[in-house]
């Protein structure tokens, strides 16, 4: 194995959440007046933490979201995973061989702890996870596509950044893992290859990972 430590980001790479996420945040934008299409949610908001919705609309409009946005819209979401939530196909057994072999692995998410836990809970992921394996941008000051997230957790994690590869479906997280000095695989299954420029490698199976990684 050329790596000491695997991060995995979560949405769309572990828990096939995405679809779910930016359905509902599509339309809870454009309830409240900004009209938003699933295809822009995916293209602007896909693997941000939750202050980027913010801060784009603000940008864009001059207005604000509404104080209690965050929590509406993370009801509705964890409400959401409890009916369709699955585990990306192909995630357990990867993980599986992971944990086999000795492999040091982690979890470095735009999504809050809590939102983590909802959909590792509902897919039985939770088992290839105790909390010193969980990390959120929550727990810094800046989310992707700022490197802080991923190198925070490779510092918890006891390996130095150029040992890490980080598992990626979105640009922002493969620019936060180029700007951390990581690796990068870019994971394709929803994301157009073209939008994940400067990943190392490109995969559209998860499948393929486990021979990638070694």
């Amino acid at each position: 194995m050329r790596y000491e430590l695997i991060i995995f980001d979560n949405d769309g790479v572990l828990v096939d959440s995405e679809p779910i996420s930016n359905a509902l945040l599509a339309a809870y934008l454009t309830e409240l007046g900004h009209p938003t299409s699933y295809e822009e949610s995916l293209r602007d908001y896909m693997g941000a933490a939750m202050h980027r919705v913010h801060d784009l609309v603000e940008e864009r409009t001059g207005e604000r979201l509404p104080a209690d946005f965050d929590d509406v819209f993370h009801a509705q979401v964890f409400a959401a995973f409890e009916r369709e939530l699955e585990p990306v196909q192909g995630a357990v057994q990867v993980l599986e061989k992971l944990a086999a072999d000795g492999v040091p692995y982690c979890v470095a998410s735009s999504g809050s702890h809590e939102r983590i836990r909802v959909g590792h809970r509902k897919t039985g992921l939770d088992r290839w996870f105790d909390e010193g394996r969980v990390f959120s941008s929550q727990d810094v000051g800046r989310g992707k596509p700022a490197p802080d997230l991923f190198l925070y957790a490779a510092e918890r994690m006891g390996v130095v950044p150029e040992k890490c590869v980080v598992v990626e479906d979105s640009p922002l997280g493969v620019r936060a893992a180029v700007a951390a000095g990581m690796d990068v695989y870019g994971f394709t299954a929803m994301t157009p290859a073209g939008r994940l420029a400067g990943a190392t490698r490109l995969f559209s199976d998860m499948d393929e990972l486990a021979d990638l990684l070694v």
